[in-house]
């Protein structure tokens, strides 16, 4: 009889530990990531009552072990792209405030005010971080985002869809602004300004950076064919003249021009230190050429030297002279002019006054369309800017951020610019079976073998999934059920106490 009360007691004992992890996977049951228990018994060692083996009883039970279920839990979905959830196997891996690493499938995370990404207890979730530039950190670390931001980017490109009215009258303007940025991200105005010339199905255009930013202008032509479709564009440079001088003395001189073309000439204001050729030819200047400019005429105003191009679209070239008049002298200019590139005209710009460049070497490829749609182009209706487009953009700060399947992460800043910032690592085990709880975390034993980090999709790893959470995988109807077998196996054992004492006391009072 003593046996069969010592056999209840074991029962009791078991059937109370196994109401112990019902009751704590119910009090989980919304806990976020969290993995229900599950109990196992064991038979205790048998009695053996005769040699043969042929008669045994039983010690009673055991509990063997408590194992986790680690299967899926359900997601919910919750709109913070900081919410992530594991499909699949693998766990999160954290570390605590004193350097400690654990595991966990609960990704209810945020960035702290340190800058990190962290768990709701302040755990460091690990990964491969990027520098400030963007450079990948190659070893495991927590994840930081403190001073996060994009690089400002100069620009050095800008395109443009324009229709200039060829019904203008000769000198209307039509002026195109976009907002450009120097490699320190400020903001400055580009505006090219054209002006329709006397000369049909030409104009003249301007290229300005800022009002304000010294001199910054640079001159070019377009010429339309009959269609209104673009033909040519045309500038002309003023190159250093050799640096033997003369002083002529007639004051009708002609130019001996190298091409009688079409001629704009480009240039901006100012001198320079080299000496100019001086050549003498009689008669007055002749170009009978058809194109941008007709006629020029040549004037001397004190010491300056003068290119008066009748009020077209270009600019002044002014030149010093010194010294006195001289017979049979001439002033010769090269005033050959060049076909500039369709797609490509680069703009080159000086120093800007807070130090900072624009585009490479503060010069902008200033691309023209010549496709079918959007191109500039000169047809008989009203002017108006089709598409315009540039690039480089001003520093940004850390406005959002996005989780891809495969852990990395992506930053969005406030210049409209994406980037990089890193990526989280998922791990998992030999044995997951093997690891120890430690609250809603997982630590590494010996049992569990060490663990194997990569990212998520590879490696029999699951995917991250953002704005997501996984729910607690206990079920709720399972645990009930459990329960009551508990509870009737807990009922059926101190019944065998009970009725075991009863025999005893029956026995005893046999004596009486």
């Amino acid at each position: 009889m003593s046996t069969a009360i010592s056999i209840g007691t074991t029962g009791l004992t078991a059937s109370s530990k196994q109401m112990d992890v019902i009751g704590n996977n119910l009090a989980n049951s919304n806990t976020l990531g969290f993995k229900a228990s599950a109990t196992y018994f064991a038979s205790m060692l048998n009695q053996s009552l005769s040699s043969g083996g042929s008669i045994q009883v039983g010690s009673g039970v055991s509990v063997a072990s408590v194992g986790t279920l680690f299967q899926q839990g359900a997601f919910e979905t919750t709109g913070n792209a900081t919410d992530l959830a594991i499909d699949g196997e693998g766990f999160f891996i954290v570390q605590d405030l004193e350097g400690g690493v654990y595991y966990t499938r609960a990704g209810n995370l945020h960035i702290s005010k340190e800058g990190y990404l962290v768990d709701n207890n302040n755990y460091k979730v690990l990964g491969y971080g990027r520098t400030r530039v963007g450079e990948k950190i190659d070893e495991i670390s927590p994840i930081s985002l403190k001073n996060v931001q994009s690089i400002p980017q100069a620009t050095t490109l800008f395109s443009m869809g324009v229709n200039l009215n060829d019904s203008s009258e000769s000198g209307e303007k039509f002026t195109v602004s976009q907002t450009v940025y120097d490699s320190k991200g400020a903001q400055h105005n580009l505006s090219t300004i054209f002006q329709k010339t006397e000369n049909p199905g030409t104009w003249g255009f301007t290229i300005k950076l800022d009002s304000d930013e010294g001199d910054t202008d640079k001159y070019c032509g377009v010429i339309f064919d009959a269609d209104g479709n673009l033909y040519k564009i045309y500038q002309s440079d003023m190159t250093d003249p050799e640096t033997n001088s003369k002083t002529p003395d007639d004051r009708k001189v002609t130019i001996d021009s190298v091409n009688y073309g079409q001629i704009y000439p480009q240039g901006n204001s100012g001198t320079t230190t080299s000496n100019i050729v001086l050549t003498y030819n009689t008669g007055n200047w002749s170009a009978t050429a058809v194109g941008i400019y007709k006629n020029m005429s040549l004037a001397f105003q004190g010491n300056k030297l003068s290119l008066d191009l009748d009020g077209k679209g270009g600019a002044d070239i002014i030149l010093d002279v010194t010294g006195t008049w001289k017979d049979n002298d001439t002033i010769s200019f090269d005033l050959s002019s060049t076909v500039c590139d369709l797609q490509d005209l680069v703009v080159t710009f000086p120093e800007l006054s807070n130090g900072a460049t624009i585009g490479d070497d503060n010069a902008i490829t200033w691309k023209l369309k010549t496709d079918e749609i959007n191109k500039l182009t000169g047809y008989s209706s009203a002017s108006v800017v089709q598409t315009l487009n540039a690039d480089g953009y001003p520093a940004g700060v850390l406005k959002s951020l996005s989780f891809d399947k495969d852990g990395t992460i992506t930053g969005f800043f406030t210049n409209g610019q994406t980037s990089n910032l890193g990526s989280i690592l998922l791990a998992n085990f030999p044995n997951p079976g093997g690891l120890k709880k430690v609250g809603n975390y997982f630590a590494e034993t010996i049992e569990s073998g060490t663990a194997i980090k990569n990212y998520a999709g590879t490696g029999g790893l699951g995917e991250i999934i953002s704005n997501t959470l996984e729910l607690s995988n206990v079920d709720t109807a399972k645990e009930f059920i459990s329960m009551i077998q508990a509870q009737r196996a807990y009922q059926a054992c101190a019944r065998v106490i009970t009725t075991a004492n009863d025999m005893l006391t029956e026995l005893m009072n046999i004596k009486r």
